[in-house]
Parts: structure tokens; C-alpha cells; sequence
């Protein structure tokens, strides 16, 4: 929570975003549940952004048989969003950079979603969350006058980028192109915030995957060749650094 700002004002502002949460999540659980939205003339293999799991064949993945309104029984994705927006709102109050962090928190549910249910990140929801955050950031900065900050996220939007392409080339069974373009627009955000949160943001979303993998192994829902996607644990990873900030990284 800010300090310096009215428990009232603050009260409406994570009310406000709550309930704008919910009717995000109701738009992103039907853009999710459309995933594949149009055909591509490419290979199946060329498309891949992520890996894929093992014993998945291409017309298995892209095999959605009767279509549905929405990827995810409600009301999970949408009250889920709505909580999301509401913390996120609890976490920064009413302050310029809000706007930008909500759009990532509206991204990260898609993604999370589709990279679930997909094994994909695509360029369709990366590339505007980026230039949709940048954007936004740079109005904050001008706003607030906090040039130093909007420089930082751009460098660490850079760093992450650089860190996870030499990451995916020395080990592109592990990672894909979509988990480099998610690390760029989390260091974005991330980086808006402190270099403490960069790196905690990006070492958790190791040691989430880490948990993930135990936990599903214990329950014997994969198995020891099984690859899991690594989208939703960075995005996790991100949440927790963001969500932890004012505790213990400035």
C-alpha cells in the first residue's frame, strides 16, 4: 500500500479497479477460449513459441474440437482477475503508473491461460502488453518527473531480454521464443520499480517452476521427461517481486 494517500480514497480506487478486473477477465477468458484466432500458412513447427510437451503432436495441440465461449469455466478466470487488478490497485494506489501495471496484470492473465492450455506466448498479446506498458510508463514519467525510473525499466527491459536469448540458445528445449519476450516485459516493469525487484522477479520465477515440477511430480501429473511451460511461473515469479517490493527491496 502507498503511503500518503486517504484509507478512502485508496478504499475506491482498489473497488474501481476490482470490478474493472472482472470485466477484463470476462473479455480475456472468450479472447482465450478463441486461441488459435486465425490460421497461419507457416509450419506448425515454425510458429512454436514456446516448447512443447513432450508426446503432444502438432494436430493435438491445435485440435480444439467444439469451440467453446471461453477458455476456462467461469467464474475462475474472471474473479480471479478482478482479486488480481484489486491487489495490484491495493499495492500502488492511486498513482500514475497504475494504468501500466494493470495492463501487465490483464496480459499476464491471458498469457497465462493460453500458455497453459497452448504451450504458447504469442506475439499478439506480447507486443501490445509492451508497447501498451512503455507507453504508459513514459506518461508516468513525464508526469512525475521520475526520468531515472523510466530509464531503468528500459535498461532492465534489455538485460532480461539479453539474459534469456543466451538462456534459450544454449538450451532452446527449455525455453522459448515467447519466454525471451516475456522476460522484456516484465524487465520493463519490474524495472520501473528498483534493480531488487529485477532480480528477485527473475530468480523467483526459477524457483517457482522448481515448485511447480516437484508438486506435480509428487502428484504423479507428469512425469520426469515432461515439459511444463515456463510462462506462468515467470509471470508468478514477477508478481511475487512486485507484490514484495515494499517489504524488503528498496
Amino acid at each position: 500500500m502507498v503511503s500518503g494517500v486517504s484509507l478512502s480514497a485508496l478504499v475506491v480506487v482498489v473497488a474501481v479497479a476490482g470490478v474493472l478486473g472482472v470485466g477484463v477477465g470476462v473479455l480475456v477468458n472468450r479472447v482465450a477460449g478463441r486461441y488459435p484466432w486465425a490460421p497461419s500458412r507457416r509450419s506448425w513447427s515454425a510458429r512454436a513459441d514456446s516448447p512443447v510437451p513432450a508426446g503432444v503432436s502438432p494436430p493435438q495441440l491445435h485440435d480444439r474440437g467444439e469451440r467453446r465461449p471461453w477458455a476456462v469455466r467461469p467464474p475462475v478466470v474472471e474473479l480471479g482477475t478482478g482479486v488480481l487488478f484489486a491487489l495490484t490497485a491495493w499495492r500502488f494506489g492511486p498513482v500514475w503508473e497504475l494504468p501500466a501495471f494493470l495492463v501487465l496484470a490483464a496480459a499476464g492473465v491471458l498469457l497465462t491461460v493460453i500458455d497453459v492450455q497452448h504451450r504458447r506466448l504469442p506475439n499478439r498479446v506480447l507486443v501490445p502488453a509492451f508497447g501498451a506498458g512503455a507507453v504508459l510508463l513514459t506518461g508516468a514519467a513525464a508526469l512525475t518527473g521520475d526520468w531515472a525510473a523510466l530509464m531503468r525499466a528500459g535498461i532492465a527491459a534489455v538485460v532480461l531480454f539479453a539474459v534469456y536469448l543466451f538462456l534459450a540458445l544454449i538450451s532452446p528445449r527449455s525455453l522459448g521464443m515467447g519466454d525471451v519476450k516475456l522476460a522484456g516485459l516484465l524487465g520493463l516493469h519490474l524495472g520501473w520499480l528498483s534493480w531488487g525487484v529485477v532480480v528477485v522477479g527473475a530468480a523467483a520465477g526459477f524457483v517457482v517452476q522448481a515448485l511447480m515440477a516437484v508438486v506435480l511430480l509428487a502428484g504423479r501429473r507428469i512425469g520426469l521427461r515432461s515439459e511444463l511451460p515456463f510462462g506462468p511461473a515467470m509471470l508468478l515469479g514477477a508478481a511475487f517481486a512486485i507484490a514484495a517490493g515494499d517489504l524488503f527491496l528498496r
